[in-house]
């Protein structure tokens, strides 16, 4: 009989570091690892900073990495996961294992009992759920670092059926995990790691490690190795467990998809930029944190083409959290014509943003 492949789940709300994670995984890692990324929005921004990191070359890259843009995946499962996950299979041969990035909004469990259907559950088997905390923003007293981001979110998506309150769907991701990391945990005291620590311990299955991190160091084999193909999820642990508290985590998704909301549809619009600048780096973030402010920003991905510098500088921003780094871009992507430029992929609350942001880095860098 072949191998069963095992499957990663990384969870945690926008702006944990998801993304992050998964790439130092995959550069990392000497597993062949097949990704799928669950995008918020129909502009592939985390797919983007994946193929960048060289996990496989171009050729090879459309097999291993799928990008789905329908929505949160843990309402979409028999719509998208399933379909995609039956392809991923036809190449089982050539894979160590499969990895999902999730939406911020979504749910563990759906996945986690999808895995476990009949058409697949012979092939796969879960081998962590592994749930990321922005140890800084709970050290101030909420789950995620900008709340109105994850709304806005979460009124855009259409395909999200279900309006579970932040504070209850974070327990349900802590509840479904294998794994912790508190992420940015370079940013807060070792008195204030302990704390969390201890805040979120009620929630935990029994067993489940809580491992702080910076900027997703860790060593792959403690997020890819957690099971064998032996050992079943739901036997190692009890997810549906009755917590101390007064939520009730048993979010029935045996549902219809009438998507019949108690709220106003916000839109977001995403678009593109690519001009040749001479952009200074000691000037781009303060920039672009300003364009963060005044035009409602949710997420902006991409890269910027220094003057004079070997690499890219590789740009991403959620809110007002910003991270560089330079990094070797794939060959088939754009570049300027021997100067500087910018490249970004930039979701916000504004449409025709387009113009507007070219006129201001053309009026700030040209």
């Amino acid at each position: 009989m072949p191998k069963r492949l095992p499957v990663t789940i990384i969870t945690g709300f926008l702006g944990a570091g998801k993304t992050t994670l998964l790439r130092h995984l995959l550069k990392n890692s000497q597993q062949r690892l097949a990704v799928m990324v669950n995008e918020f929005g129909s502009v592939g921004l985390d797919g983007d900073l994946i193929r960048g990191c060289g996990f496989c070359d171009d050729e090879g890259i459309e097999g291993r990495l799928v990008e789905l843009n329908n929505g949160c995946l843990c309402c979409t499962v028999q719509d998208d996961f399933l379909p995609t996950i039956e392809k991923l299979l036809i190449r089982a041969d050539l894979l160590d294992g499969i990895v999902i990035e999730t939406s911020g909004l979504a749910l563990p469990k759906p996945l986690i009992q999808a895995i476990e259907w009949p058409q697949i559950r012979s092939k796969v088997f879960v081998n962590a759920v592994v749930t990321l905390v922005d140890s800084e923003a709970l050290s101030l007293g909420s789950p995620v670092g900008d709340m109105k981001a994850l709304e806005k979110q979460r009124l855009e998506d259409e395909s999200l059926d279900h309006l579970t309150p932040i504070q209850e769907l974070f327990e349900d991701q802590l509840s479904s995990a294998d794994i912790v990391l508190l992420t940015r945990s370079d940013l807060i005291d070792h008195n204030a790691i302990t704390k969390l620590k201890q805040n979120i311990f009620k929630y935990l299955n029994d067993g489940t490690s809580v491992i702080p991190v910076a900027n997703g160091q860790i060593d792959p084999p403690l997020i890819l190795g957690v099971r064998n193909e032996n050992q079943n999820k739901g036997n190692l642990d009890h997810h549906d467990h009755d917590h101390d508290h007064d939520h009730d985590h048993d979010h029935d998704h045996d549902h219809d998809h009438d998507h019949d909301h108690d709220h106003d549809h916000v839109e977001a619009f995403s678009c593109s930029i690519k001009m040749e600048l001479n952009i200074v780096q000691s000037e781009i973030e303060d920039f672009l944190l300003s364009l963060s402010k005044k035009h409602e920003i949710l997420r902006l991905k991409g890269r910027l083409w220094l003057p004079k510098k070997a690499l890219p500088l590789q740009v991403q921003m959620v809110g007002p959290r910003i991270s560089t780094w330079f990094e070797k871009a794939p060959d088939n992507v754009w570049r300027p014509n021997g100067g500087g430029g910018v490249e970004l992929v930039i979701l916000s609350l504004n449409e025709d943003l387009e113009e507007k942001i070219s006129i201001l880095f053309a009026n700030r860098f040209s």
